[in-house]
């Protein structure tokens, strides 16, 4: 059994480690690897230290017997990473310009116009979205545009739809992308209001059997979020999404991210760019 240390660290053994990697693949889909070991020690000890809890053991017989709603959704929020930044695969923005370019040519003012960040963290790249697609086209201001920011960790949802960053998040931007960020008094960058107002964060458990929204969405960033599941995991959730796509809309997901099992509704167009193919044959056969 697991137990404080002198230093006012926890000891994690073996089957503590199991114990807690069981609970998170169960509620989350996440795989912990045991290389996130450390992580584990370092996040959870802070809760532990919290509740009063003498071991890790203990912590997890407190999730499963007394604990509430808000101790698990912070046990899972201790777990997640989340790393991020503006324009982060700047190929994908450049794609979906081009994207949006041909919808805004083929389609009437007012059109419906959705697109989802799934696993969106702290909302940079929900936010990127916003700033460079009404940078490219303002008229978009016409349509019936809007964003879904989805993330599993509510701490994180609840930062992003604030909208405000370090000012070193600007850091590595070109001029003209850092100009629209308001520049606050306490030396922190703000997403200006129009882009803000484009954007709805709610929180969402991909692992989920019943996801609330229907799509149909025209674009979906899931980018380094697979990355947490093991291959089946995977595989279910692609195939899920591409359920969600318009006909011919587009999947960007993270550098080093497959869809697996998941493909056979996809074509590949580009570096990690996957298209839904017979989105529509695949809903009428559901």
């Amino acid at each position: 059994m697991g137990s404080r240390m002198d230093q006012g660290e926890f000891s994690l053994s073996e089957r503590e480690f199991t114990r807690i990697k069981a609970r998170v693949y169960k509620v989350a889909g996440i795989s912990l690897s045991d290389a996130k070991r450390t992580l584990v020690i370092s996040r959870l000890s802070k809760i532990l230290r919290a509740l009063n809890l003498p071991s890790f053991d203990a912590y997890v017989d407190y999730l499963e017997r007394a604990g509430t709603a808000q101790d698990g959704q912070n046990f899972v929020n201790a777990l997640t990473t989340n790393l991020t930044r503006f324009y982060r695969e700047d190929h994908h923005f450049e794609h979906l310009r081009a994207y949006i370019g041909q919808l805004l040519a083929e389609k009437p003012r007012g059109t419906r116009l959705r697109i989802w960040s799934a696993g969106c963290s702290t909302g940079q790249e929900a936010y990127t979205i916003g700033m460079d697609l009404l940078g490219a086209f303002p008229e978009l201001k016409r349509w019936d545009f809007r964003i879904l920011a989805t993330d599993i960790d509510t701490a994180v949802i609840q930062k992003a739809a604030r909208g405000i960053y370090p000012a070193s998040e600007l850091s590595g931007l070109s001029a003209e992308r850092a100009r629209p960020f308001e520049h606050l008094a306490d030396g922190t960058v703000r997403v200006p209001e129009a882009v803000r107002g484009l954007v709805a964060f709610k929180p969402l458990n991909l692992i989920e059997p019943a996801w609330p929204m229907k799509g149909p969405f025209d674009a979906i960033f899931c980018r380094n979020v697979a990355i947490y599941f093991d291959k089946p995991t995977q595989g279910t959730m692609f195939g899920r999404l591409g359920t969600l796509l318009a006909p011919n809309g587009f999947l960007y997901i993270g550098h080093s991210e497959n869809l697996g099992s998941g493909g056979d509704g996809f074509r590949l167009v580009g570096k990690t760019i996957y298209q839904s193919r017979e989105t529509a044959n695949r809903r009428a056969a559901a």
